[in-house]
């Protein structure tokens, strides 16, 4: 993988969030869910986060990355910018390399030039799931099915052999703000005629974007880097996952176990790709709520605008 597996670092190597004084933060792929999560803590703590989407920065494109870095000199990047379309991978490859490798080669390219510290969200796409029903850890190897989960575990590689100073951290199933997630498609689907069929022999663990920024701000405060494993604790299926929140949500339609054969998506995936975050959770002395409480919180937050 590049490197072995989590580590905690020295004050030489310290992210400069660790240290209490105001920074420029680079926030790329700035309009996602995840970016609105990781935004909001770091300007409640003073910083000035500059937002970059694929409409004002490309990060496919190395020389754009470099001016850019050199013009701000950001102290800390936050990438969460991806290309996420797992089965329109399979047909633009070259679109998902550019942004899952490339982007984030030429982030930690431009941090070496600055001396910023960066901090990259991979996925649980990397795995085979060959390892069920334990949970992957992060000394694990990766052997990943689909063009996407290619590309996401080469974007992880590559910024490992720059030497920049970083930190990954591979989420899964990410839910939050907007509809553009599983659980934003399942609020869609219940408002159709028939039955819904959804994949139980597909298992991992959702994660909520205000559990993985609270936890990734932790995580910069100890002066982590490394590769950690960050989604919420437990996992299921999607069948699971979706029984939970209609009945949260008291939505009185039909659930029926499916197979992901079913549905006959392009993209390969995982039958088990569930990680667990225990290193991390021992690491920063945290618990990472369960995948239950994370959601059934997630759907009282967001109340009549669902």
């Amino acid at each position: 993988m590049g490197d072995k597996g989590p580590r905690s670092v020295g004050q030489g190597q310290r992210s400069p969030a660790s240290g209490r004084r105001r920074m420029k933060i680079l926030v790329t792929g700035s309009k996602g869910q995840l970016a609105a999560a990781f935004i909001r803590r770091l300007e409640e703590q003073g910083h000035e986060c500059l937002r970059r989407d694929l409409d004002t920065l490309d990060i496919g494109d190395r020389g754009a990355v470099m001016r850019e870095a050199a013009a701000i000199r950001p102290g800390l990047i936050v990438n969460c910018a991806a290309y996420n379309l797992v089965d329109e991978a399979e047909r633009s490859p070259d679109d998902a390399f550019r942004t899952n490798a490339s982007g984030p080669e030429n982030l930690a390219l431009a941090a070496l030039e600055t001396g910023a510290f960066l901090v990259h969200f991979g996925s649980d796409y990397i795995f085979d799931g060959v390892k069920a029903p334990v949970p992957y850890d992060e000394n694990d190897v990766p052997n990943p099915l689909s063009r996407y989960g290619a590309s996401k575990l080469e974007g992880e590689l590559r910024i490992k052999r720059t030497g920049a100073r970083h930190l990954i951290l591979r989420i899964s199933w990410l839910f939050g703000s907007g509809d553009r997630n599983f659980i934003g498609k399942l609020l869609e689907w219940s408002k159709r005629s028939g039955e819904l069929r959804v994949a139980d022999d597909e298992i991992s663990a959702p994660t909520w974007t205000e559990d993985a920024a609270a936890a990734a701000m932790a995580a910069l405060k100890a002066g982590l880097a490394g590769t950690w494993h960050l989604p919420n604790t437990g996992s299921c299926s999607r069948y699971e996952w979706a029984g939970l929140v209609f009945k949260t949500l008291n939505i009185k339609k039909s659930i029926i176990r499916g197979r992901m054969a079913d549905f006959h998506l392009p993209a390969k995936r995982p039958g088990f790709s569930a990680m667990t975050n225990a290193a991390i959770s021992r690491e920063l002395g945290l618990a990472v709520p369960r995948w239950e409480e994370a959601v059934e919180k997630f759907l009282k937050l967001r109340g009549d605008k669902i």
